[in-house]
């Protein structure tokens, strides 16, 4: 059962860690709360079955082609919805969460209501201590701990991951400084949609696809933001483990409870949250960020 509960919360966290890196980097940078984060993940993972399932395409190269389409749209929906009102936080949260509502409904539209399985990138699995463990789990697991080493990397070693990062700290300083913050924002919101890609596409491949994909992650990681600190990339993954463990837990020890899951994650937020009002990582100060 030990065995079970870290593999099954680890390949959870992950995937929470990915969507909510994106989701922290882009309000850390650009101030936006997107509530339209997950719908993106959501997209990847249609894509992937578009390509994979009904074209036949290899399921490699269908991931990579979901991915680049979905950054593509995503830097298209930042120019021209996002960016002209990114001053107005209200408008912005209302615009990204009707995008992604638009979004749902057009895959209800173009797929149906069913949950549409994907092609495994890998088929079989290994025993571990008893417990079997799918190639696609391990994948899963590999790919996550690759993916954000390598933001890691680009956020503290390039000179993009710098400008990123002092944008994140105070943006004035940083026009000043002849950084353009415009075109910063904007990579920035490349990069978590495609750390929100990425996680669908592996959702899509260990899991299911469906239109109402998006909401239940959507809650689970304003959560963890707000657990790990509002725009802390290293909070954030924190709190994918803290969230990731607690659901396994849930739906282990109580399967006929596991639809509570997500109300007891929430719950231990509120609890974190009480004992640190500003989240695990939070700051007071512009500068600390990220």
């Amino acid at each position: 059962m030990i065995v079970e509960i870290l593999v099954n919360g680890i390949v959870i966290s992950a995937i929470y860690a990915l969507l909510a890196s994106g989701f922290a980097l882009i309000f850390g940078v650009a101030r936006i709360i997107n509530l339209g984060h997950t719908a993106f993940y959501m997209l990847a993972a249609y894509f992937l079955f578009t390509f994979a399932n009904l074209l036949g395409l290899n399921v490699f190269l269908s991931a990579i082609l979901s991915i680049v389409i979905v950054v593509l749209m995503g830097i298209g929906v930042y120019e021209l919805l996002i960016d002209p009102i990114r001053e107005h936080e209200t408008t912005v949260l209302l615009t990204t969460i009707a995008l992604a509502i638009l979004i749902q409904s057009c895959m209800l539209e173009a797929f149906g209501g069913q949950y549409r399985g994907v092609s495994s990138f890998f088929f079989g699995s290994v025993e571990l201590l008893g417990v079997s463990v799918s190639y696609q789990q391990l994948l899963t697991i590999g790919l996550a701990l690759v993916v954000l080493f390598s933001l890691w990397l680009f956020l503290s070693k390039s000179k993009l991951g710098v400008a990123i990062r002092a944008t994140a700290q105070d943006r004035e300083v940083a026009n000043l400084m002849g950084i353009d913050v415009g075109r910063i924002c904007l990579t920035t919101m490349a990069v978590a949609v495609g750390l929100a890609a990425i996680s669908g596409v592996i959702v899509a491949a260990l899991f299911v696809a469906g239109p109402t994909m998006w909401m239940e992650p959507l809650i689970i990681v304003v959560a963890i933001v707000v657990l790990g600190g509002l725009g802390s990339v290293r909070g954030s993954f924190v709190g994918a483990l803290i969230m990731g463990f607690v659901e396994t837990m849930v739906v282990v020890f109580l399967p006929m409870g596991s639809f509570l899951k997500g109300a007891i994650a929430l719950a231990v937020m509120v609890v974190v949250l009480l004992i640190k009002p500003e989240g695990m990582f939070g700051v007071v100060f512009e500068e600390e960020r990220l």
